[in-house]
């Protein structure tokens, strides 16, 4: 089987209605890791149908739960994960990816110009110096070992209404209670991807009213 018939197997197992073009998209840009990723060291994953499951295809897992976002902040973005599969899956949203590696950055300036992406913005800074002019719908990350750690730094950038994202592995009881007056876990989401055995979930926060 291709990696494309790969792929088109697990949009179809994730139930997901993409864009036309949206798998050569994605392999394309999957392509650009495995190509920069012998300079940069952009991941410790190395084989290309490895990369399908445990990147590709664990960040379009998110989408169903994300409802219909305007806007999209990936913070610690890293080789645009989960941001960029978000953003070819979701041409509607707009995707702001923060990074602070600036050999990071540079590959996704050239990602999103090789692409033609219109709904990608590429922010080089770090979470706490960053201060865009409005809030976002959804503040998400995979980056963060720390619930605690990436509340702090990233509440301030979701909208009055929006929420943080937190990608995890195993669920992460200890850091839920150890997080910090003035914000509540609205719901925990076990994630089921396609090809990767592994437990992922989602934790979805927000401020306190």
């Amino acid at each position: 089987m291709s990696l494309l018939q790969q792929l088109e197997q697990g949009v179809a197992e994730l139930d997901l209605d993409l864009p036309n073009s949206a798998e050569i998209k994605l392999l394309a840009y999957l392509d650009l890791i495995v190509k920069w990723n012998r300079v940069y060291n952009l991941t410790a994953i190395r084989d290309r149908q490895k990369m399908l499951y445990q990147h590709i295809l664990d960040c379009l897992a998110v989408l169903p739960h994300l409802g219909t976002p305007s806007s999209l902040l990936d913070v610690g973005s890293g080789a645009g994960l989960p941001g960029i599969p978000l953003a070819i899956a979701s041409p509607e949203t707009q995707v702001s990816l923060l990074e602070s590696n600036h050999k990071r950055t540079t590959f996704l300036t050239q990602t999103k110009i090789e692409l033609g992406f219109d709904n990608v913005n590429i922010v080089c800074g770090r979470a706490e110096d960053f201060n865009p002019a409005k809030g976002y719908d959804v503040v998400i990350s995979r980056a963060f070992s720390d619930l605690t750690e990436f509340v702090r730094l990233a509440i301030r950038h979701c909208a009055p209404d929006g929420r943080l994202v937190a990608m995890k592995g195993l669920f992460p009881d200890e850091e839920i209670k150890n997080l910090p007056m003035g914000v509540n876990v609205e719901k925990s989401i076990p994630i089921q991807v396609p090809g990767f055995d592994a437990e992922r979930h989602l934790i979805f926060i927000k401020a306190a009213l």
